[in-house]
């Protein structure tokens, strides 16, 4: 479809189109006309967005089915969607990138943080996964694939169509290698330790570089220390601490193919005479822990995210509590501990208000020593708050 043929959809005279204008980058359903036309486009199609009066505002990709309708693409109205204008939005986030971090492991690619909405592109070397968690970005897969290996020179790109976002575009699962190759897990240098990522079963894209600054952080707290590591995945907070001269550390989880991933990431960084595994429910395990009188020097806790939307918001919170007071008896008098949140509903006044309140009903006093978030290669978009959704509380507890 060329730019002329573009179908045109339209804002309700009640939307907010300076919004749009200033930089927020979604439309809702309750926004946009939606007469039959509109609603018979296909999920992922271009069009032309106007305001009420018939002003162009941009690109967008509609999806009729979806509660959030469009998604700008770019703000010039005579753009041309195609592998030429993916390549430069790729080349320009390679930029940073590779100004950032003296290795290829990284974040690419942070969705509409970086200009590509619901599209997420993490790298591995010469290996790249792609979640393509809009209908536009998943129509389009095969020019991002060529622009991706074109920007990048990667030659093995996955592509994992999985996950919730997909399913609130109307999206089946599916997650397959659209060139090259892989044999199995791929190691991943970060913090001077070795993680194994499964970039085809693992959990997301395999491996969760947003916390890179945060297991450094408890990784300087863990030198000498008695770590435990609860929602473990592959040994994230763990590994980096035995890195660092940890005595010990035990990591906790529920998926054992992500523990033994963790138990081979040891081996790889040549400190698994120091680190154990506990497979379990985690909120079982840490009482189970309290009732065995294990005590450790540093407790790092890093669920799943608890309040995934506003809905779940107050439910989220309790859980995240409940986090907190199951693991304050767990941390060695003048120890440490840290609390992690990947819900972006939950904004970091609510979530250490939880966590406190978590701590003291454990019948602990603490100190907040530190406040992390997600590394640079995640940036956040000022206009979009969802962009900002992880958080890492670190506190000193009292003897």
């Amino acid at each position: 479809m060329t730019q002329a043929t573009l179908p045109v959809v339209r804002l309700l005279p009640k939307a907010d189109a300076r919004a749009l204008r200033h930089g927020f980058p979604w439309v809702y359903a309750n926004e946009l006309v939606t007469d039959r036309r509109t609603k018979a486009l296909v999920p992922g199609t271009l069009a032309v967005l106007e305001d009420a009066e018939r002003r162009a505002l941009g690109v967008v990709a509609v999806n009729p089915g979806s509660k959030l309708i469009c998604r700008m693409l770019d703000r010039d109205p005579q753009a041309e969607i195609g592998q030429s204008w993916l390549a430069a939005k790729l080349a320009r986030a390679l930029e940073m990138r590779a100004r950032l971090f003296d290795a290829p492991f990284y974040r690419l690619l942070h969705a509409e943080a970086d200009g590509l909405p619901g599209v997420v592109i993490d790298r591995f070397g010469e290996t790249a996964v792609i979640q393509p968690n809009a209908a536009w970005a998943d129509a389009l897969i095969g020019p991002l694939a060529d622009a991706l290996a074109e920007v990048t020179g990667v030659s093995t790109i996955v592509m994992n169509g999985t996950g919730r976002a997909r399913a609130l575009e109307g999206l089946e699962e599916r997650t397959e290698i659209l060139r090259g190759a892989l044999d199995g897990p791929v190691p991943v240098p970060m913090n001077g330790a070795t993680y194994m990522a499964d970039l085809v079963g693992g959990q997301k894209t395999g491996l969760f570089f947003d916390q890179r600054p945060n297991h450094a952080f408890a990784a300087r707290l863990a030198r000498g220390a008695r770590v435990l590591d609860v929602f473990s995945h592959v040994g994230g907070f763990s590994l980096a601490a035995l890195a660092a001269g940890a005595e010990s550390a035990l990591a906790v989880d529920g998926s054992a193919a992500a523990l033994e991933l963790a138990q081979k990431g040891a081996g790889a960084g040549g400190v698994e005479g120091r680190f154990a595994t506990r497979r379990g429910d985690a909120f079982d395990v840490m009482a189970a822990l309290q009732e065995e009188g294990a005590q450790f020097d540093v407790v790092i806790c890093d669920p799943p995210a608890f309040a995934p939307n506003r809905q779940a918001l107050e439910a989220g919170l309790r859980a995240y509590e409940r986090v907190a007071r199951l693991a304050a008896p767990l941390v060695a008098p003048g120890g440490y501990l840290g609390l992690c949140s990947c819900s972006h509903a939950a904004e970091l006044g609510k979530f250490r208000t939880a966590s406190a309140r978590g701590i003291g009903r454990a019948g602990r006093a603490a100190q907040l020593i530190h406040t992390g978030f997600a590394g640079p290669d995640h940036p956040m978009l000022p206009q979009l708050a969802e962009s900002g959704y992880l958080k890492a509380l670190f506190f000193r507890l009292a003897p």
